[in-house]
């Protein structure tokens, strides 16, 4: 019997997309939001991913409890801006006048994605997984969902320039940012009825330029706004769209400190946004809608 309720009670809960975007070190934002969904019951059905959000959703995928979300608070928690980008300024000098395809080797970002502990492979997840990556020869955006892990999300991270593109299954890959930061196209795929949008990238002209890599960011920002706008006009009416407002961060792209009041304020904010969510009567609820709430 309680099995058949179990049964039961999975039908009646919306099927349900996580669709996690890029940001670099704003990726500490999206441990708050995924801390607040599980929380209140809300809990995916497929997660899509790109660059950071890819690493983040990729964890959830191998196991959808808050004992992921921990374990992804402590690694953000710890997390330097030497960890993810080591070596010194004239070693970066060096490879930049040598003509290398790369400013800083991918190793500490290797590290990063072990210690966060996804599955090793996409066949060991619990939860199925998109890892969106661009191929830097053909300019083809890619959508990985089997095979090794590890390497699809490196690939999915590589910042083009400033980490190694990552040769895996006869591709060359860079940041899935560079084509679609923000995936939710990719969750209309299967049936859904609901999907939630973790977006912590970059909002164009609100965090200051200090850096290339500010710099590279704002760019994807600018490709993400677009194309955001266009792939919302073509979700179903009856397929919710829950835009998880994103936490107030300034920091430059190097800069990993704050993480905790930034992971707690997105968390706030996100039960803020699952309050109202859940408070909209049955028919409203069947609209599409979106928005970003003010802090």
């Amino acid at each position: 019997m309680a099995g058949m309720l179990r049964a039961a009670s999975a039908r009646e809960r919306p099927v349900t997309a996580f669709v996690l975007s890029g940001g670099g070190n704003q990726g500490v934002g999206q441990v708050g939001m995924l801390r607040a969904l599980l929380e209140r019951g809300h809990l995916p059905d497929v997660v899509i991913g790109t660059s950071v959000g890819a690493l983040n959703g990729a964890v959830i995928a191998t196991d959808p409890t808050l004992e992921s979300v921990d374990r992804l608070e402590h690694v953000w928690l710890g997390l330097r801006g030497e960890d993810v980008f080591p070596g010194s300024a004239l070693r970066r000098a060096w490879n930049l006048l040598r003509r290398d395809d790369h400013l800083i080797p991918n190793d500490g970002l290797r590290a990063v994605i072990a210690a966060a502990g996804p599955a090793a492979t996409f066949e060991e997840l619990q939860v199925p997984l998109r890892v969106i990556a661009t191929d830097l020869i053909t300019g083809n955006e890619h959508v990985f969902v089997r095979g090794p892990l590890h390497e699809a999300l490196l690939g999915s991270a590589a910042l083009p320039g400033i980490f190694p593109p990552v040769n895996y299954n006869d591709y060359t890959l860079v940041d899935g940012a560079v084509v679609n930061l923000i995936p939710i196209s990719h969750a209309l795929a299967g049936p859904v009825d609901r999907i939630f949008v973790l977006d912590v990238s970059d909002p164009i002209g609100e965090r200051p330029i200090r850096s290339p890599l500010d710099v590279a960011i704002r760019a994807f920002a600018i490709s993400r706004d677009q194309r955001f706008v266009l792939e919302l006009q073509w979700v179903p009416k009856e397929i919710e769209v829950v835009v998880l407002p994103p936490p107030h961060d300034e920091r430059s792209f190097l800069d990993f400190s704050g993480g905790r009041r930034i992971m707690d304020e997105a968390y706030h904010l996100a039960m803020r946004a699952i309050d109202d969510l859940e408070a909209q009567p049955g028919p409203l609820r069947r609209r599409r809608w979106w928005r970003r709430l003010a802090s």
